[in-house]
């Protein structure tokens, strides 16, 4: 392979991503435009291969791809650049669908205005075009329940009445986005693939679960949250619960998550399909707020009773057609995960 380009690739993913993947191209393009909500000082990450050719620029603007495309012509691309956030995606849509819509879509336009169609195009999406999923009552129907309500949620209505969340699959379960932010990433898999058809171009897309490990972001509030609990943690504050504290996510390591998308890069057989990325085990938000305070010998985490809209219930994964389809199993279990994210936190505040 000779040039893959990454758009968004100067952040926790992509940079993971880049020293992986270094070897395996001839030349390794990522444009990022540094955002401060991720990148503090707004300069090159230590962690992004030194082989990467860095352009720091916006997905969003034509400019930035015609003068990309005009000195490379990429061979695959990894798109990767999203503004994320369920509850910032409520406050400041038009910014979500600005970079998640419309960069897609000046990506796909200059592609074709620069003659340069890649051979695959590998797209980083999210459990969130799921929404609340599917869910079982206890009379064995399988439901889609929808929304939770503002009332549900200001009357402390958690779960749904009679009824058990099933793994999020994509075989099984229908995209029903609850966040500005799921409705975005659902419309870039909508456009890549559409694009993709009709232009004849190979393309996979990940629905990626709760990303976390050493080098996510440590001032960006709205993501990355293990990284807020181990702050709170370290000052020996009891971490809030939200909600009851009994919502399961799928915390899945970020060294996982990277060789899931190399092994799409090079895997003949992913082509045109969708896979669910994740570990596989849904842990409470208690569970993982009791082992990092465990860690850190910090008060006991106290539910607050406080929720945010656009907020799921519960979000795991079921990977068993992952497993099945790609040479690829999560290895790191979350207690090793959480060890390995603590310990780089502890080494990057000096403590």
């Amino acid at each position: 392979m000779k040039t893959c380009l990454i758009t968004g690739g100067a952040g926790f993913i992509g940079c993971e991503v880049s020293t992986l993947i270094e070897d395996a191209f001839d030349n390794i393009i990522v444009i990022d435009n540094l955002h401060p909500q991720i990148h503090k000082l707004r300069q090159r990450p230590a962690q992004l291969s030194p082989k990467v050719n860095l352009f720091v620029a916006d997905v969003t603007d034509p400019v930035t791809w015609d003068e990309v495309l005009s000195k490379w012509k990429p061979d695959l691309i990894l798109h990767l650049a999203a503004e994320t956030g369920t509850g910032q995606s409520l406050t400041e849509s038009s910014r979500h669908a600005n970079v998640n819509v419309v960069g897609t879509t000046q990506m796909l336009d200059a592609l074709v205005r620069n003659n340069a169609i890649p051979s695959k195009i590998v797209l980083s999406s999210s459990r969130a075009v799921y929404g609340e999923g599917k869910w079982i009552s206890n009379e064995k129907n399988s439901f889609y329940p929808g929304q939770r309500t503002n009332k549900q949620l200001a009357h402390g209505e958690w779960d749904f009445k009679d009824s058990a969340f099933l793994p999020m699959n994509k075989n099984h379960t229908i995209p029903m986005p609850t966040s500005i932010y799921g409705a975005t990433k659902l419309a870039q898999e909508h456009l890549v693939t559409c694009w993709c058809n009709a232009y004849g171009v190979n393309f996979t897309i990940l629905r990626l679960q709760n990303v976390y490990g050493p080098g996510q972001s440590l001032i960006n509030s709205y993501t990355g949250i293990v990284s807020l609990f181990v702050r709170l943690a370290k000052q020996k504050q009891s971490i809030p619960l939200y909600e009851d504290g009994m919502m399961l996510r799928d915390f899945v390591f970020i060294t996982d998550v990277a060789h899931a998308i190399y092994e799409v890069m090079i895997n003949e057989n992913a082509n045109g399909k969708v896979f669910d990325i994740g570990s596989g085990y849904g842990a409470t938000i208690k569970e993982v707020a009791e082992l990092v305070a465990n860690r850190y010998e910090a008060p006991f985490p106290e539910v607050c009773g406080k929720y945010r809209n656009g907020d799921v219930r519960h979000a795991q994964a079921d990977i068993s057609d992952t497993l099945e389809n790609l040479n690829w199993s999560p290895k790191v279990s979350l207690g090793e995960g959480m060890n390995l994210l603590c310990d780089w936190i502890d080494n990057q505040l000096g403590e």
